[in-house]
């Protein structure tokens, strides 16, 4: 598919609502972590931390499916970059897609260690990862926060790429993904 008015190849309809479905559930993951309570011993999956762990298994079943039509559909080539700028690109979209998969795994595995109920309701139900009160699954836990500050500071940079490429550069790899 090409845009009309230059001609340039535009990302088709499902990889734009993956991507833009997942950066708000990812922004919306963000927001609801830093704003649930801390999770102590005997803490229960309810309210935000409920809105949590669905949000997470819905992002889950997306990145999987955001991976497969990558491998499908692999994204359109990038203007000519040379040097840092290309490998900063290059790193931060690998650590985002290494991050969209680890950060919630691993908030899978400490709900598991808590013995939480991981899924969509009824509907789904994701297999236990840990065994309930495991050590290590609560240290995953910690390690979940830590990345997600990281999976944050990513999304910035990838906003500033576009946003580089939109204002700065003038052309159109941020156009071609609306």
């Amino acid at each position: 598919m090409s845009d009309a008015s230059t001609g340039a190849p535009k990302y088709s309809v499902p990889a734009k609502l993956l991507h833009w479905s997942v950066a708000l559930l990812i922004v919306a993951q963000l927001v609801i972590g830093w704003t649930m309570p801390d999770i102590h011993r005997g803490t229960l999956p309810v309210g935000e931390i409920a809105w949590h762990l669905t949000v997470g298994v819905v992002l889950i079943l997306l990145v999987a499916l955001r991976l497969v039509w990558r491998v499908v559909r692999p994204p359109l080539p990038t203007p000519d970059e040379r040097g840092w700028i290309s490998r900063i690109a290059a790193v931060t979209q690998a650590l985002l897609y290494v991050l969209m998969v680890v950060v919630p795994v691993l908030g899978w595995a400490n709900a598991s260690s808590r013995d939480w109920a991981v899924g969509l309701g009824s509907w789904l139900e994701l297999p236990r990862i840990m065994p309930a009160g495991s050590k290590l699954g609560h240290e995953f836990g910690d390690i979940h926060g830590y990345l997600a500050y990281a999976l944050a500071v990513l999304v910035g940079l990838h906003v500033a790429g576009g946003l580089y490429h939109h204002f700065v550069r003038r052309d159109d790899v941020l156009r071609r993904m609306m």
